[in-house]
């Protein structure tokens, strides 16, 4: 989601395994190094970095939104320092040299302020007169960051506190090293968190627990609104402590029970630390009650041993990464991928309770089946097109959980969601994405959910149109536009939908006919014939906005008119064009996954296609007002694979190469734009292992060449090795086998990644490539070898509207 970042003006199917070698770091103080030598590596977390994507890229790239703090794998509690200029979801600037507290939630690299809930400070002398704004400084030199845990110095040398970090799930650790003082404290900012907040309480229980909950919402400007619980408990008593309304503090006998409730509540506990200068303080949160969150803290830390934790929850990491392994390729390679991985690993967030509790859309508590969780943050429109694959590929027991909480929160409250906060619908982005999302977990192979019910609520949200009592908690609507789409095959470009910046109609209209494509795709895996025919023809609708006199796909007005004016300047705003959510028809008019072929066709053929596409990837990432390639941005994540459908295959294997090293890199700013939750890393997986999910709800994998010359990847139920002796980021395909026979087509089934009947047979695959550094202009060539597309018929192009010349 590029809306939310810095102003364009201004800055503008199974499971996976993965070991790698290793050296230090381009960044200092990350994890030590690897196994080295020539075959696979040892422990990836070795080569986690999680201080790439803390930074920014630049002007065009902004903020990349990162956090390095302690994370669980989809962990609801994440604890990590956020900076004063607090970025939006990460809160941590690597330019900045001071935190504010250590906050226990974040999600992962998203485009607006969002949850940075419990600022947590330990600082040494006067309380001040406003604690909320107090910032401790701290120098990179002290920091490390591991999958898991993380550590730091705060203070200056005369009052320096070590801080350790580790994380479970649901809960979080923490070693505090004080200097002998009377005066050691930990403040608790409750009412300062990233998001908006609009109550918030505090109560001080005894002598070692501090409790309080948060309301929060308005995510990217939307009415969304959740409460999170905390409760947190020291190792020893503190010896005074106090609660504050705003600026305003008030110290309090530690015999009394103290209470505050305002939006920049917060409160302060202090500790006599000159004969014991350690302090350990536990944390959890919950979304149901304090209660709860107690019963979290006991059942995800029963003991005091903070390097025990992060020991187990780094296992845990390791496991989770060595499912794909890597071998030889450059140690920067290898520790970008590793760190990509990782961070498509971090979202979505687990909701429910140790006990299985969680508050459902409907803000009712449910209860989870027995060994499952609930899931909410899902970055729909980020996500759908490849990070959702690659969940269902190495995790697809979790990927099943969170298909089914899609399912829950439709069951619960009335529709689908997209980007879905805590138990709250935000309707953030276009498009109806919990749809492809749904479609592309079972295609890959997380198949553990109810696929009937998530069916119904599929074809329930793009045929009902909504109003009054019907809207999602009051003001949600799943497809805005919809009742013009039904009629007229598009959505008019008369307003904005979804937080659009701009009219979006165009945008809108060709992530429905997507969604629709991947509903008709969901329906023919379950045997329904009917809906498959439907949404098929529907998926047809991107035609409805081909412009045949310009050449590009073009917003339409209510009276079917295209805009006068060149397609790719008329309507040009300062962040985007009238008609395409942070975009221009440039970048939007590939945007038609499902009938890549039709589209090309449309374009008069594969050598203009591909003449159209060596212009377009003349600059590589560009933001939204130019009419060339965004690296950093979603509609165009597919385009380096369209030349494996215009009969250039070796061209996908340039671009996609030139990518993985020109707008990645193992810095701060090492993204083309802000994560989106695992959406640009998840893009350098695939980009890395040569392949990618191209058709959302299609088990099919567009082809380029693998970064590195070995990987293992030890799914679920299933066995990959690709072989490519000599591989690199300049090298070329110039033949392919698989299971020792030849195999010519640019792109693989995915069951041959995930497991089932593909080109292997269902048998262990094993891949080998031959290379070379020059481009083989014929492997893959013909139109035989090309992926496939799904039209529902011959093309046909709207007739009797307004055409205008490029």
């Amino acid at each position: 989601m590029r809306l939310r970042r810095t102003p364009w003006a201004a800055a503008r199917a199974a499971g996976l395994s993965v070991a790698v070698l290793a050296a230090p770091s381009a960044l200092a103080n990350t994890a030590a190094p690897g196994q080295a030598g020539p075959g696979l590596a040892g422990d990836p977390t070795a080569l986690v970095n999680p201080f790439i994507g803390t930074g920014s890229g630049g002007a065009v790239v902004g903020s990349v939104d990162m956090f390095p703090g302690a994370s669980a794998p989809f962990g609801m509690l994440a604890w990590s320092p956020d900076t004063p200029s607090r970025p939006a979801s990460g809160g941590y600037n690597y330019a900045d040299s001071s935190t504010i507290g250590l906050s226990v939630t974040h999600p992962s690299g998203a485009g607006c302020a969002i949850a940075g809930d419990l600022p947590i400070l330990p600082t040494v002398g006067a309380i001040g007169t406003n604690p909320t704004a107090a910032t401790e400084p701290f120098s990179h030199s002290s920091e490390t960051a591991h999958p898991g845990s993380y550590s730091t110095t705060l203070g200056t040398r005369s009052s320096a506190v070590k801080v350790s970090l580790a994380t479970t799930t649901r809960t979080g650790i923490g070693e505090f090293t004080y200097p002998a003082t009377t005066s050691a404290n930990m403040l608790f900012k409750v009412g300062d968190s990233q998001a908006s907040v609009s109550a918030a309480n505090v109560s001080i229980v005894g002598n070692d627990e501090v409790t309080g909950s948060i309301t929060e919402g308005k995510f990217c400007g939307m009415p969304n609104s959740s409460t999170v619980y905390f409760a947190a408990t020291f190792d020893r008593p503190f010896a005074s402590y106090g609660t504050w309304n705003g600026s305003t503090g008030s110290a309090r006998s530690r015999t009394m029970t103290a209470h505050a409730t305002a939006k920049k509540t917060g409160a302060w506990v202090r500790f006599n630390t000159t004969s014991n200068t350690h302090i350990g303080l536990k944390v959890a949160v919950s979304y149901v009650s304090i209660a709860n969150a107690k019963a979290n803290l006991r059942a995800g830390q029963p003991g005091w041993n903070e390097a025990a934790v992060a020991a187990q929850t780094r296992a845990q990491w390791r496991s989770l990464l060595s499912e794909i392994r890597v071998g030889g390729g450059t140690h920067d390679q290898q520790v970008q991928f590793y760190t990509a991985l990782y961070h498509a690993l971090l979202d979505p967030n687990t909701f429910s309770d140790s006990g299985g509790d969680y508050i459902g859309m409907d803000g009712k508590v449910h209860h989870t089946a027995p060994g499952q969780a609930q899931y909410t943050t899902f970055s729909g429109w980020d996500i759908y097109r490849d990070e959702v694959p690659l969940l269902a590929t190495v995790v697809p027991k979790q990927t099943s959980a969170m298909m089914q909480s899609l399912v829950n929160d439709a069951a619960q409250g009335g529709w689908l969601p997209k980007w879905p906060v805590a138990n709250a619908y935000t309707g953030v982005m276009g498009g109806d994405s919990a749809d492809a999302i749904i479609a592309e977990a079972y295609a890959f192979g997380a198949r553990d959910f109810n696929a009937k019910a998530a069916l119904a609520a599929m074809v329930k949200g793009a045929t009902q149109v909504q109003s009054g009592s019907d809207l999602g908690q009051g003001y949600y609507t799943e497809r805005p536009g919809l009742a013009s789409y039904l009629k007229q095959g598009y959505v008019p470009n008369n307003s904005a939908t979804s937080a659009s910046a701009v009219r979006d109609g165009a945008s809108v209209t060709l992530e429905y006919a997507t969604d629709d494509f991947a509903i008709a795709a969901f329906a023919k895996d379950l045997g329904v014939s009917a809906t498959y025919r439907t949404f098929l023809k529907r998926s047809q609708n991107w035609t409805r906005l081909y412009n045949a006199g310009s050449g590009y796909l073009q917003p339409r007005d209510a009276a079917a008119h295209f805009p006068a004016g060149n397609p790719v300047t008329v309507g040009l705003t300062s962040f985007g064009q009238s008609g395409f959510q942070e975009g221009n028809a440039a970048q939007y008019v590939w945007m038609v996954p499902q009938d890549l072929h039709g589209l090309i066709s449309a374009m008069g053929g594969n050598a203009a296609a591909a003449a159209r596409l060596d212009t377009f990837f003349t600059y590589d990432n560009v933001g939204p007002n130019k009419p060339y390639y965004w690296a950093g941005n979603e509609p165009d994540l597919l385009a380096p694979w369209i030349y494996d459908y215009a009969g250039q295959p070796y061209k996908t294997q340039a671009e996609v190469h030139k990518l993985l090293s020109g707008v990645y890199s193992n810095t701060p700013g090492g993204e083309p734009g802000n994560d989106d939750l695992g959406a640009m890393s998840s893009w350098y997986v695939w980009g890395a292992l040569g392949m990618y999910p191209e058709t959302p709800g299609a088990p099919v994998l567009a082809l380029s060449a693998p970064l590195f010359p070995t990987i293992q990847m030890n799914l679920p139920g299933h066995h990959l090795t690709i072989s490519a002796p000599g591989a690199s980021a300049h090298s070329y395909i110039t033949h392919m086998s698989v299971n020792g026979h030849t195999f010519n087509r640019d792109w693989l089934p995915a069951p041959d990644l995930v497991g089932g009947s593909g080109a292997s047979g269902g048998q262990p695959t094993r891949i080998s490539f031959r290379t070379s550094g020059t481009p083989d202009t014929s492997w893959a060539a013909s139109a035989a070898d090309a992926p496939p597309s799904y039209p529902s018929g011959p093309l046909s192009f709207p007739p009797g509207v307004t055409s205008h010349s490029r």
